[in-house]
This record gives structure tokens, sequence and C-alpha cells, in this order.
């Protein structure tokens, strides 16, 4: 099974973009602007502070599409359902674990999906880096 191809967006923050290297079948969703309130069907306090948080989050990354607000309310009702479970003293079932931890990297919220993205620098160095090697010093 092939790797899902990394959206574009997050190719311009990583900085790896490239023209020749784009992918035409991805569609430019809308992007969410403005903070949206949150659905109406959230299950409790800690789904809504968790939506506003990372609306916040997402929004100012440019990340979070009109398409999105649907599988962004999942994730934080799921949040919400694992805070108070651990609030009264239980612990969340794994499938709600690894279920969350799976949201969280579709939305680049975990350490590991953040670390595939990083922000570009202006401080790298331009050219080849190979170019000097097998030179002598000088020459």
């Amino acid at each position: 099974m092939p790797r899902p191809r990394k959206p574009t967006a997050l190719k311009v923050i990583a900085g790896t973009s490239r023209p020749d290297r784009a992918y035409t079948p991805e569609i430019e969703l809308p992007l969410v602007e403005s903070l949206p309130n949150a659905p109406d069907w959230m299950p409790n306090t800690h789904a809504v502070k968790e939506w506003d948080r990372l609306a916040r989050i997402l929004i100012a990354n440019k990340l979070l599409a009109e398409a999105d607000l649907a599988a962004l309310g999942h994730m934080c009702a799921l949040h919400g359902k694992i805070v108070q479970l651990y609030a009264a003293g239980e612990s969340p079932t794994a499938s709600m674990a690894g279920a969350l931890r799976v949201m969280q990297g579709d939305f680049g919220l975990s350490p590991v999906a953040r670390g595939k993205v990083s922000a570009g620098s202006s401080d790298k160095p331009s050219g080849n880096k190979f170019a000097t090697i097998g030179r002598r010093p000088g020459a």
C-alpha cells in the first residue's frame, strides 16, 4: 500500500514544496478564517474547551479547512469523553486512546506528526553542500 501524499500546505510550511513534484489531483478546500462556534452536539465543557484551543492553533497555521470541522469536532468530543473518564478515576479503553492519537496525527497535533513538518528557515546555507567534497583546500 503506497504511503499517502503530504498535503501541499504542509510542504510549503516545511519548505520542501517543489513545482516539479506538485501533485495536481490535490484539491484546495476553503480555509476557515475565524474561530467557529463549537457544535451543539459537543458532549461536555472539556470538549468545547479543546475545540476552542485547537481551532485557534489550526487556523493560525492555516491548517483548518471547512471540510475538517466535523473531524475536529469528533476528535474534541473523544478528548472530552477521555477527560471525563480520568476525572471519574477511570481509564479510557485502548481503542479510545488509539483513536484519539490517530485523529491528533491527522491534524499534525502529535509530536511524531509535528516532527514531519519543520518550519522553513532562512539560516540554511544555500548551494550544494557536496560541491567541496574531494577538493583540496584553497583550490
